[in-house]
């Protein structure tokens, strides 16, 4: 009897060849691929690619204080006194008397009683909200909240947790409405925001949506990553633009836009943040923050509290670049803020103009679907404090150049 032939092998590296052949087609009409540039030299304002000189308009070291030398110094004389690592996680051995003085300084910045630091800001959202919310209980997002809340709700969900997630529309708050009016009473409800959208550059509506939640029976969870030091009279974020330090029940930022390091922290009610501590995995299995990397981190915090004008400058260049890129002809959405994404949408139009830039010297960031809806490619521009107005007129003036010879404006 003949035997049945033996199931043929399927190689899980296959998918990889398929994948790369696909993306270099895509780019490849754009001629070059965009990703993963190796920035030689970085002077602040511009970097060194290629051998080349080029004014930097993507990056979100806000308020340039990687480049500060007070905070310069406080992470070397950091590391030269406890080394380079504390060689352990947070739970077990990797704990710090600096992580704790750190934290009582975030928590009273933000108007919280306690808080808790992880080694990045991905980590902190992916540690909170996958520790939060359990079975039975539901997550509800913005439609264009950043990837590592996406991910913080997927790994709820996961794990066989079954946290529901619904979605609703981009700042609409009547749609909002719609999705808590149909939610059980009985379920445990987050309500996940960012303050400031890293794509979009708008910024939440905090008082209408920590109204909602109280209405409805869910706590507010607000994502400062890109609003810290970039919003609010003095710099501290959605809260203080708002003026309500009332709504948000648990406020996260990250380390590595305004503070110039890189981590990140949560911050809320004491019991809460202890239950985060002793549940959110990616905390109790990951090493902590370096002592380096704390010192920066609390030298950049007082610089930020005791030196508005970083944040003032900041604010002055994202009026300024917003008008300007408007009056020019480009569409950058509901921007007010010093992120101003030039909407393009068509993927490889979006790529030849960032190659333009990159060949005139201006250094700007391509961003297709999935980081954006589809038919939503755009450059992503971002500014810092210590951008001079030369340095902003000959971005400008690179940019309409450009745009206008690819027929975008």
């Amino acid at each position: 009897m003949e035997q049945p032939a033996a199931p043929t092998a399927v190689d899980i590296f296959g998918k990889a060849g398929t994948w790369a052949v696909g993306k270099q087609a895509r780019v490849d009409r754009a001629g070059f691929y965009p990703y993963f540039a190796a920035i030689e030299e970085n002077l602040g304002t511009k970097v060194i690619i290629d051998g080349r000189e080029m004014i930097m308009i993507g990056s979100n070291n806000y308020l340039g204080l990687s480049w500060d030398p007070r905070v310069i110094e406080a992470s070397v004389a950091a590391t030269k006194r406890y080394g380079t690592s504390c060689s352990g996680s947070r739970f077990l051995n990797g704990t710090f008397k600096l992580h704790e003085e750190l934290e009582e300084q975030l928590a009273r910045f933000v108007g919280k009683r306690a808080a808790l630091c992880f080694t990045t800001g991905y980590q902190t959202n992916l540690g909170a909200i996958s520790a939060l919310a359990g079975r039975q209980d539901i997550v509800i997002s913005d439609r264009l909240n950043h990837a590592s809340l996406v991910d913080g709700m997927l790994l709820a969900g996961g794990m066989n947790r079954g946290t529901k997630v619904v979605r609703y529309g981009h700042d609409d708050i009547e749609d909002l409405e719609r999705v808590l009016q149909n939610l059980p009473e009985d379920a445990g409800k987050l309500l996940v925001t960012d303050g400031v959208f890293s794509m979009e550059g708008d910024i939440a509506r905090l008082p209408k949506l920590g109204e909602l939640a109280r209405r409805y029976g869910a706590r507010l969870y607000l994502d400062e990553a890109h609003a810290i030091g970039v919003i609010g009279p003095t710099g501290r974020g959605t809260q203080e633009h708002w003026d309500d330090y009332d709504s948000a029940d648990l406020v996260m930022c990250t380390f590595s836009k305004s503070f110039g390091a890189i981590g990140g922290f949560v911050a809320g009610e004491p019991e809460v943040i202890d239950f985060i501590k002793h549940e959110a995995r990616p905390l109790i299995f990951s090493a902590s923050m370096p002592p380096g990397t704390i010192a920066a981190v609390a030298a950049a915090l007082r610089i930020i509290e005791e030196e508005p004008e970083h944040a003032l400058r900041l604010q002055e260049i994202a009026g300024r670049m917003v008008d300007a890129f408007k009056s020019l002809g480009f569409n950058v959405g509901p921007s007010c803020t010093a992120i101003v994404p030039l909407i393009i949408g068509d993927d490889n139009l979006t790529f030849l103009f960032h190659r333009a830039l990159l060949e005139h010297g201006v250094y700007a960031n391509p961003v297709v679907s999935p980081a954006v809806p589809p038919n939503g490619a755009l450059i992503r521009t971002s500014f810092m404090a210590i951008h001079s107005d030369d340095e902003l007129d000959r971005a400008l003036e690179v940019c309409a150049k450009e745009a206008r010879k690819l027929g975008i404006i």
